[in-house]
């Protein structure tokens, strides 16, 4: 299968592994990978097609993207954007010494938008109300036994997702082999029936973009948030509903939890760049304290 390669140098201070690391699913996504060299791979799929990719950076600030696959042309033209290119930092202004830090340490940080909903979509309702273990543990046996393999030389272990085509055609007793229950379950369901439809939403981008998620049964406001955040980018969307996200926020810029009532009134003088200023403090290094034991994962396999 060919290789098609676009080089592109960003006009803006580029921090690649910041950008890219909300697609990657913890260190065992078969869909995202980076290697030994440096350079980044992901198996996708595209309006045209699946398709593997390639990027590194090399020493003098150019980005090389390799792609392989029917979805090739599609990948290679939304390069830019998927690193940042449609975000505009602009008018951005810490409002907390941890952000202020942050926002001086990680200059290259751009909100990067992948263009697709499908393949964000289905890891955001496997990580509805479960641990993040339990989720990437769903994803990675998703992948693995339905998505097929990526075209090209990925390296070994890599995954496409599978589609919503695929998705539909899973058996219950697989879902619950893979340790999905019946609510995670029908909302996938029901995103893979409309799935074409939901596309439109990074069209729309914004809040409009995120109501129109939220039509689908058993996608909320967390989720919608979730994949706005990787689809198109949104430096709005606040993860609303997060296990850790109000906690984090809360004591890293007052020295207290927060629940989300706490969180919108913290990040309200952000707005409309509330994400931006979650992901400095993601960045930021800060680790809230910890007390008791953590939440025991719950394996629906055994049930």
């Amino acid at each position: 299968m060919s290789e098609r390669c676009r080089e592109w140098r960003p006009p803006f201070p580029l921090d690649l592994a910041a950008v890219l690391a909300p697609l990657r699913r913890g260190r065992g996504d078969p869909t995202v990978q980076r290697t030994s060299d440096g350079a980044f791979w992901r198996a996708a799929t595209t309006p045209d097609g699946p398709v593997t990719t390639r990027i590194v950076r090399r020493t003098d600030g150019t980005v090389l993207m390799s792609a392989w696959g029917p979805g090739a042309e599609w990948a290679l033209d939304g390069l830019p954007a998927l690193l940042g290119a449609e975000d505009d930092p602009s008018g951005f202004t810490a409002h907390h010494p941890v952000v202020a830090a942050a926002m001086r340490r990680h200059p290259g940080l751009r909100l990067g938008a992948t263009r697709r909903v499908w393949d964000v979509l289905v890891p955001a309702v496997l990580e509805q109300k479960v641990t993040s273990l339990e989720a990437r543990r769903s994803w990675r046996e998703l992948c693995r036994r339905f998505g097929g393999r990526p075209p090209g030389p990925a390296p070994s272990g890599m995954r496409l997702p599978p589609t919503p085509e695929q998705v539909r055609a899973i058996v219950d007793w697989e879902w619950h082999r893979a340790g999905v229950d019946l609510a995670r379950r029908r909302a996938i369901l029901a995103a893979a029936a409309v799935a074409p439809r939901l596309e439109r939403a990074c069209e729309l981008g914004g809040a409009a973009g995120r109501e129109l998620l939220r039509r689908v049964p058993g996608i909320g406001v967390w989720t919608a948030a979730e994949v706005a955040q990787r689809a198109w980018g949104d430096a709005d969307a606040v993860s609303v509903g997060d296990l850790h996200i109000p906690s984090l926020v809360g004591w890293a810029l007052l020295g207290r939890p927060l629940d989300d009532a706490g969180l919108l009134a913290v990040l309200a003088p952000y707005a409309p760049q509330r994400q931006r200023a979650v992901r400095y403090v993601e960045l930021s290094g800060f680790r809230k304290p910890r007390f008791g034991p953590r939440y025991a994962p719950r394996d629906y396999r055994a049930l």
